[in-house]
């Protein structure tokens, strides 16, 4: 397994997210990392029809790098009904909960109600 580091991220911007089968989803938009490690944990996938894109967040947990994409470990329907946001919003607070709950991962804010996701 290869992990997206934050010093690698513009590199794979632009690069072609694929499911376990093979099926491309999206092309990868932004990475966000878990503000409690540093380490990357979603990754934001441009959906949709050319004129009415929007960004489906993905856990990054077991993805892989190839030549030129990025295999997510959860299937492309999956994918497509998970929380989004407009290709110029940003993730508010509030709907971070959601994104966990949508893939039945735990969600863990900070001692203080910190964020648990930041966009690099």
């Amino acid at each position: 397994m290869t992990t997206i580091n934050a010093a690698d991220i513009r590199e794979w911007r632009n690069r072609d997210v694929v499911d376990s089968e093979g099926h491309r989803i999206g092309v990868l938009e932004s990475v966000y990392v878990d503000t409690a490690t540093d380490e990357s944990a979603m990754a934001t996938v441009r959906i949709g029809l050319p004129t009415r894109h929007r960004l489906a967040f993905v856990p990054l947990d077991d993805a892989v790098l190839g030549p030129g994409y990025v295999k997510v470990t959860y299937p492309k329907a999956q994918v497509k009904n998970a929380p989004s946001i407009g290709t110029d919003d940003i993730l508010p607070a509030e709907g971070e909960e959601a994104i966990f709950q949508h893939y039945g991962m735990e969600y863990r804010p900070g001692a203080g109600g910190e964020r648990q996701l930041a966009r690099r």
